[in-house]
């Protein structure tokens, strides 16, 4: 059951930021510490402003950064928004940490992108972590790693790491590593893959139509780095 603060003021906004974050279906996570419910404050014992990893909470400011720092991400994981002090933030790469933190929503991943791109301005500027975005023709959708993005007519999605990317006719579709494209009549599909002998990620690009891809069919890549048609 998914639990929520109501939206915060703009005022309010301007001081502390949004802070996406994971644990497991109890609550607890790295070292036994439990995050507590809704509305109510979480603080690190062990806090140490240091610029390095530990000794703090941890989380996705605006929703944006690596997703596998995170080591819960199963379906039975719990999504949490934290309303932090802006100032108290300490970045580290592709996450950040902080001292203490007001739990504004528990909740599945969708619940809580949703909740974060309606009450966090600066996310709309950023590839949100499992965030579900679809927008019209002409249009792009842009989210980050287990995310689903869906643009209409000549629209471009763009999903991250084992993400979903779905575009219409005359569209682009690309996904990251381990991701899935589909894409219209006459559009184009990408999905990131890792090439192990050069060390780099490299795109596998598609054009539908041609050497047999089909449109309105989800793409993958197999062990070849072929594209593969995903069997619903």
């Amino acid at each position: 059951m998914t639990k929520a603060l109501p939206a915060i003021s703009s005022e309010l906004i301007k001081a502390t930021a949004l802070v996406l974050r994971t644990c497991r279906e109890d609550m607890t996570s790295k070292n036994g510490f439990v995050w507590p419910q809704v509305g109510e404050v979480a603080t690190a014992a062990d806090w140490d402003k240091t610029p390095e990893c530990g000794k703090g909470l941890h989380g996705w400011l605006y929703g944006q950064g690596e997703y596998d720092c995170s080591n819960y991400l199963d379906e039975t994981a719990k999504w949490l928004v934290v309303e932090v002090e802006q100032s108290g933030i300490v970045m580290l790469g592709g996450k950040c940490k902080f001292q203490s933190g007001t739990v504004r929503l528990i909740g599945n991943k969708k619940d809580a992108s949703d909740y974060l791109i309606a009450n966090e301005s600066r996310s709309a500027t950023v590839a949100v972590i499992g965030a579900s975005v679809t927008v019209g023709d002409n249009q792009a959708a842009i989210v980050g790693a287990l995310g689903t993005a869906t643009a209409g007519y000549r629209g471009t999605a763009t999903a991250g790491d084992s993400g979903t990317a779905t575009a219409g006719d005359s569209g682009t579709a690309t996904a990251g590593y381990s991701g899935t494209a589909t894409a219209g009549y006459s559009g184009t599909i990408c999905i990131r893959f890792y090439d192990r002998k050069e060390n780099r990620y490299r795109v596998k690009i598609g054009y539908i139509g041609e050497d047999g891809l089909l449109p309105r069919v989800a793409y993958r890549l197999d062990e070849k780095n072929e594209f593969i048609a995903v069997v619903s």
